[in-house]
């Protein structure tokens, strides 16, 4: 059957497609927010792991998921069906997918080091399920359209529903633990995390298949992984993209492990409150993702993200300076606690809108990649994308968990902390991550970019 490029689509069809495409990330990113904001808390506020067992539970789910990329990257190119090699792995593990993010929320009985066996164990099965739905996926942007616009704005609405789902998940996060120490209440969220994820996932499966079943498909051609790996260290594009990927969603993810312990913790804003001001973070994301979307289709991808990485660092620079709040009163129970609540909300504002990019930019960016490359390999390329990212966060992530330890935080509630514990979390949410962007800007400075990107598609 002959192949059609996705950018052809008009009416019904067309916006099916991008409210399809919208919805494959809506259950994972919820899933994938909740971890991120939430695990590390769970583990040591609920399950009583050492700050840095619980880093290393991280770090090992991360490794793991990380390994098992590459081959489902490789069996997806490989797979023929009528309905093209993507589809059938979303449908596939959609409902047991949601069945495994439900259980990463559960509390094992039993002492530390068997719930720390436990949670590693339900997490390499969560993350690897996750895998086979979120990589295929991810894949399909590449293959629908050859258009650099609907690329790009097939990955707005990606991380659109992404960041929606996210805010749906933080709201639940803040109805449900208002006590962060209480494990039910974990439990109760996974469970509709878990509805979430395996509902979303398969109405993305079904509602692309038409489009995937006619869209362009790796080019099968015979050869050893030696061969496969030579091809995508040459491939300079995507080592420029990759190297972005990996130094932003570091210091997305070190912002957002470090965050519900910043604000309780460091600002001596009350847990409630913290609960419910990520919300303006996530809001200013999504808003961040249109704004970089349109600034990409009339001045460039890499001018987005300069533009974008600016307002990060200088969000990051806030949240290094901004004095706490005075915890014997209310955040709003004075004029000096009122002002410190409003910079403080100016910080997660920017820093929304800036660190969109990082979920924007570089996959708009790696189909440019995947193009460079006869074959186009979409599967592959997101594969190794995706694995050089987990095994970067996992050892961030268990970073993070020795930091906290080696500066004596201690996660228990009402219990005050060392003031090297206060400047290790500030670090984390300020002077690391700025590196961070930094670098990423430097790694695209020599980036091709073709021009504005303009297309009459989107018209």
């Amino acid at each position: 059957m002959a192949t059609t490029d996705a950018a052809d689509l008009r009416g019904f069809r067309r916006q099916r497609l991008l409210w399809s495409y919208g919805l494959g990330d809506a259950g994972t990113g919820m899933a994938a927010s909740l971890i991120g904001f939430y695990l590390f808390i769970f583990y040591t506020s609920a399950a009583g792991l050492p700050p840095w067992m619980a880093g290393l539970v991280l770090m090992i789910a991360r490794l793991w998921d990380a390994l098992n990329d590459p081959l489902v990257g490789w069996l997806s190119d490989k797979t023929t069906t009528r309905w093209g090699p993507r589809i059938p792995w979303i449908l596939v593990c959609a409902i047991p997918l949601g069945a495994a993010m439900a259980g990463m929320w559960w509390l094992p009985p039993g002492p530390v080091w068997v719930k720390f066996a436990v949670f590693v164990a339900i997490s390499i099965v969560a993350n690897t399920l996750y895998t086979c739905v979120n990589l295929p996926y991810a894949a399909l942007a590449a293959e629908l359209t050859t258009d650099e616009g609907l690329r790009t704005r097939l990955n707005t609405v990606r991380f659109t529903g992404s960041i929606l789902a996210s805010l749906l998940g933080i709201v639940i996060g803040a109805l449900l633990l208002g006590n962060h120490d209480n494990p039910a209440t974990y439990g109760q969220m996974g469970i509709l995390s878990g509805v979430v994820v395996a509902s979303a996932s398969l109405l993305c499966g079904l509602g692309l298949a038409p489009s995937a079943r006619n869209c362009q498909k790796p080019i099968s051609q015979a050869g050893t992984t030696r061969r496969l790996l030579k091809r995508v260290r040459q491939n300079r594009r995507f080592i420029m993209v990759l190297g972005l990927y990996l130094l932003l969603w570091c210091a997305l993810q070190i912002m957002q492990t470090a965050a519900l312990i910043y604000l309780p913790v460091v600002m001596h804003l009350p847990e409630g409150w913290s609960n419910w001001i990520l919300l303006p973070f996530l809001v200013s994301t999504l808003g961040g993702l249109w704004v970089w979307n349109g600034v990409a289709q009339s001045h460039g991808r890499i001018r987005a993200l300069q533009w974008g990485a600016g307002l990060w660092i200088l969000a990051c620079t806030m949240a290094m300076l901004i004095p706490p709040l005075d915890a014997a009163i209310a955040p709003t129970g004075s004029a000096s606690n009122a002002v410190r609540l409003v910079l403080l909300l100016l910080t997660i504002v920017v820093a929304g809108t800036g660190a969109s990019t990082a979920y924007l930019i570089p996959w708009a960016l790696l189909p440019d990649a995947i193009d460079a490359d006869s074959e186009k390999p979409a599967g592959q390329y997101s594969a190794w994308m995706v694995l050089a990212q987990k095994i970067c966060i996992s050892l961030a992530l268990f970073f993070f968990g020795n930091l906290m330890s080696f500066s004596g935080y201690v996660a228990a509630k009402a219990m005050e902390q060392p003031d090297s514990a206060l400047i290790a979390i500030r670090l984390c949410m300020g002077l690391i991550p700025a590196i961070l962007v930094v670098l990423g800007l430097v790694v695209m400075r020599r980036w091709p970019e073709k021009g504005l990107h303009l297309s009459h598609h989107l018209s």
